[in-house]
């Protein structure tokens, strides 16, 4: 049972890495709902076909169903990297879909047999309940972490295999009997096969010799590269010819610059995705004179001899910029640790050993949460276009979330600036600016806080128009500068601007248009901001969607969707989160609903309302508050793997430990012992959800250490008590009818699978912490229809005693 739930979690973990890589960041998320629906599903047909699953062969079909488990695992993957997905333009053509669909239900066949050996274990030996149920979420608990330093050692395909070995050994335990010697021969050779493949394609990708590897990647096919590393937030990929002379790469470059020589350059791309380049300069800064000409290092002019801080380091490129500009120093923190190891270590050499300058530091962590801790100060702080469309481990259920694009971020990056240093962003331009404005909404809104009596003075945007980039307008770089810009610093910027024909969109002299000056001078916000067509109201930690342009209100009016690709694109996340809910519901009354009100079984209903009320809450509620969290820690914590593995590991293994406690609870006489417990659980979820911001304030600038520890400690007593509803719930129910328990599985399958995206669709709108009130409703609701119910039991038990 403990293997087959530690499978079960690092595979379904796995598969939003292996989404993120394959298909779109919009459907990492989707693995989850996969996985419960899968696993709903395999409990139903438990129910539907008993005659197949006798109690006395409980172990042999706990064996068999754990070694199919390993097979479909593989054999589930292998198929899925056969089926073409598309471009997001594509995606709604009846083949898209139809596509989407059909990787929906393979990768779910898997999570069917883990589903059936759960209920196996859970129904055929009902005293043990509880137990099975903690030994459940442990193996559960540990998966999350395991799946973290297995990716660390091979990659995600090789994974794959990995993950099934601890399926069939899982099988091998339940085979543990005389009688089932057979099955337990071909379980032992499939055990031994799976581990031969992992050990032997490890080694291969340590020689970057690839077999298994991925073919259709965001509907085009891959070739091999030269590099290639996974870890449990990302895939690092390097490609293309060493020794091969390009055109220089820029993201901006000036109508002006004509090139006068050609480099060496190696691509690089995170998550088939966002993209950036090693160069190799031959040691020769005047080799990258072409830098000074790119509009995201703009801000060297205004700030020479300046301590700089590079927000994502990736391959080099504004660590050369700050030293074309012969700055004091650079330090460069990137998140990705692979990124780090492939430009000081693996291509080094190419790179001309950055990490020997003695003015350059690299840094491996979080930008937003090292520069929090850190009591230097900076010149410059740069970010150019690094974000990722990429599903990070936390966002895997992040949709598109970023840390670093919210007014809390923003105050934090001002705060450790020098009196007159710069902070400055640099994004993709759009037809009609809401980017630029959203980016000064949070400039004004930052400054403000930080006590700027008149943000304007401080906020200055240039940009770059292109025509080479297709479906792109240019590029645009905001500069928010601690102390006011000065009448030089303002001379500077329009001779730059002017030598290099760029276009300045806001500055304290001028503005493109009035809503531009408008918003830097915080007039009028509220109604620019409900009368502009997109959302570029600021982003707040607690609704941290930067790239979330839509408004609800645009489903509803029809002149939106006649607005051409651009507005197409805006709704393309909303458009797909509601896609994906017709999928899932679809299949789940297809294949979970329908079954069961078409199965012929009595099963008492009368009365049984408050029972099915009870845990459809429950499916709802942890799904919301499991999310939530997940989305609230990432920030808190540093880095998108902490975010995932600590919270699924506090929450899983102290919902097991509280599981467990409930197996002694004596429920034929009183249901006092329930009340008590669900009415504590009632009000930590209040103490969590007003205690935990301040909180994580107090100790954001811990180390990384004290700020696990803070977050398990908030979790953990939150998940013994969320723990105990379901085995409790289950008790009650087999109380009342054994026959019930087959649709109290379905319906809380049922509503996780919905929940899973119904919770990411309420963060989006209305924010992390209104999904986690809606969590904390449904347990209120849970609350109260299982009280009802266990009394109704109770008192109905103490009267067939009496008769």
């Amino acid at each position: 049972m403990f293997l087959v739930a530690l499978a079960t979690l690092m595979y379904e973990i796995l598969l939003t890495r292996i989404f993120s890589v394959t298909m779109w960041y919009h459907f990492a998320f989707m693995a989850i709902s996969v996985a419960m629906f899968g696993m709903t599903v395999g409990a139903l047909l438990v129910y539907l076909f008993p005659q197949y699953f006798e109690p006395r062969k409980a172990n042999y079909h706990l064996g068999l169903s754990s070694l199919l488990l390993a097979i479909t695992i593989v054999f589930s993957f292998l198929t899925h990297l056969c089926i073409p997905t598309f471009a997001n333009s594509l995606i709604f053509t009846f083949v898209g879909l139809f596509s989407l669909a059909l990787t929906y239900t393979v990768i779910s066949v898997p999570f069917v047999f883990s589903g059936i050996a759960v209920c196996l274990a859970l129904t055929k030996f009902p005293r043990q309940v509880s137990r099975l149920y903690a030994v459940d979420l442990a193996g559960a608990a540990l998966g999350c972490l395991l799946l973290t330093y297995v990716l660390k050692i091979t990659d995600g395909p090789t994974t794959v295999f990995v993950v099934a070995l601890f399926a069939a050994l899982g099988a091998l335990c339940f085979l543990a009997g005389a009688e089932h010697r057979r099955l337990r021969r071909w379980t032992l050779g499939l055990s031994l096969i799976l581990g031969f493949i992992s050990v032997a394609n490890t080694a291969l990708v340590y020689q970057q010799v690839r077999i298994l590897r991925l073919l259709w990647v965001k509907g085009e096919t891959e070739g091999s590269p030269l590099w290639e590393k996974w870890n449990s937030f990302s895939r690092v990929r390097i490609w293309g010819s060493p020794g091969e002379y390009q055109d220089p790469f820029g993201w901006g470059f000036s109508e002006t610059y004509k090139p006068k020589n050609r480099v060496k350059q190696l691509h690089l791309n995170i998550d088939a995705n966002a993209y950036t380049v090693l160069t190799d300069y031959g040691r020769k800064l005047e080799n990258l004179d072409y830098l000074r000409y790119d509009i995201t290092n703009f801000a060297h002019y205004l700030r020479p001899n300046a301590n700089v801080y590079v927000i994502g380091v990736g391959g080099g490129r504004d660590v050369l910029s700050a030293l074309v500009f012969n700055q004091k120093s650079v330090t460069g923190v990137e998140i990705n640790d692979d990124i780090i190891g492939a430009l000081t270590d693996d291509f080094s050499d190419y790179t001309g050993h950055l990490e020997r300058n003695p003015k350059v530091r690299f840094v491996n962590d979080e930008a937003r949460s090292y520069i929090a801790r850190s009591k230097e100060e900076y010149d410059i702080i740069q970010s150019s276009l690094i974000d990722t469309w990429a599903a990070t481990a936390s966002g895997a259920f992040v949709f598109t979330e970023s840390s670093l694009y919210t007014i809390e971020a923003w105050k934090i990056f001002l705060e450790h600036l020098s009196p007159d240093g710069v902070l400055t962003f640099s994004r993709w331009l759009s037809g009609n600016h809401n980017a630029n404005y959203r980016l000064v909404a949070m400039a004004n809104a930052a400054l403000t806080q930080i006590g700027v009596k008149n943000p304007r003075d401080h906020i200055i945007i240039v940009a770059q128009r292109s025509q080479e980039r297709a479906g792109e307008s240019g590029i645009g770089s905001i500069m928010v500068s601690r102390s006011p810009f000065t009448s030089a610093h303002l001379d500077t910027v329009e001779a730059v601007a002017a030598r290099l024909k760029y276009q300045i969109q806001i500055s304290p002299r001028e503005a493109l248009d009035p809503t531009f000056a408008a918003i830097a001078e915080g007039r009028n916000l509220e109604k620019i901001f409900d009368e502009f067509p997109d959302n570029i109201f600021p982003p707040t930690d607690n609704i941290p969607f930067f790239f979330f342009f839509f408004k609800v209100r645009h489903l509803f009016e029809a002149e939106f969707w006649k607005g051409g690709p651009f507005r197409t694109t805006i709704a393309l996340p909303i458009v797909i989160l509601i896609a994906l809910m017709v999928i899932v519901l679809s299949l789940t009354c297809l294949c979970i609903i329908g079954p069961l009100l078409l199965t012929n079984k009595k099963v008492p209903m009368k009365g049984s309302l408050p029972l099915f009320l009870f845990f459809g809450s429950i499916g709802f509620g942890f799904m919301m508050i499991e999310i939530s969290q997940m989305q609230r820690l990432i920030m808190f914590l540093g880095h998108p793997t902490y975010g995932l593995s600590v919270v699924l590991f506090a929450l899983l293994l102290s919902s097991g430990l509280g599981s467990y406690t409930t197996e002694r609870i004596n429920l034929a006489g009183s249901m006092r012992s329930v009340v008590i417990r669900l009415g504590c659980l009632l009000g930590l979820l209040v103490l969590f959800g007003l205690l935990t911001p301040p909180i994580v304030t107090a100790f954001r600038e811990s180390t990384t250490l004290m700020r696990i520890i803070v977050a398990v400690a908030i979790l953990f007593p939150l998940g013994m008590f969320m723990g105990m509803a379901f085995p409790l719930g289950m008790r009650i129910a087999n109380l009342k009818s054994a026959t019930l328990s087959p649709w109290l599985w379905g319906i809380n399958g049922a509503t996780s699978v919905c929940a899973s995206v119904l919770a990411m669709t309420i963060a989006l709108i209305a924010g992390i912490s209104t999904t986690f009130w809606v969590g904390f409703l449904f347990y209120v609701l849970a609350f109260t229809t299982l009280t009802l119910a266990g009394r109704r039991v109770v008192q109905n038990l103490a009267q067939s005693k009496a008769a």
